[in-house]
């Protein structure tokens, strides 16, 4: 038996996982079945992560869930629309993530390997 944390929609979980292959035992499926607990009794967590910031108009987000691969820009740094950001990797393909528009860097608020969320502020700029 394993104990696991998992996210699902942002909620976060801690479930009992048995595996058959580590204990060598073979179970009918009828057995399996009545040994299933059910959905109600997944005990929900506090959310473990800080708080997000909120996205105004010189906000950066996140397109996709993934992890941070380098952040490439710098705080006060001036960029040009379009400009790399962020580099984030998710199923093994690297997307970059461009600036919104032309302005300076004021707020930087990942950093490489940080797990990011969809919509997740990445960057300010002003």
């Amino acid at each position: 038996m394993k104990k696991l944390r998992i996210t699902v929609d942002g909620k976060v979980y801690e479930v009992t996982v048995e595996s058959l292959e580590e204990t060598g035992v073979t179970r009918s499926s009828s057995d399996l079945e009545a040994r299933q607990a059910p959905l109600t009794e997944v005990t929900q967590l506090a959310p473990s992560a800080a708080p997000r910031a909120t996205a105004g108009s010189g906000s950066v987000v996140s397109p996709l869930g993934g992890r941070v691969v380098s952040i490439d820009c710098a705080l006060g740094q001036k960029v040009e629309d379009g400009a790399t950001l962020i580099t984030l990797e998710a199923m093994k393909m690297n997307t970059f993530i461009p600036a919104t528009m032309s302005g300076t860097i004021t707020e930087i608020l990942v950093k490489a390997g940080d797990a990011v969320e969809e919509g997740q502020v990445l960057v300010n700029m002003a």
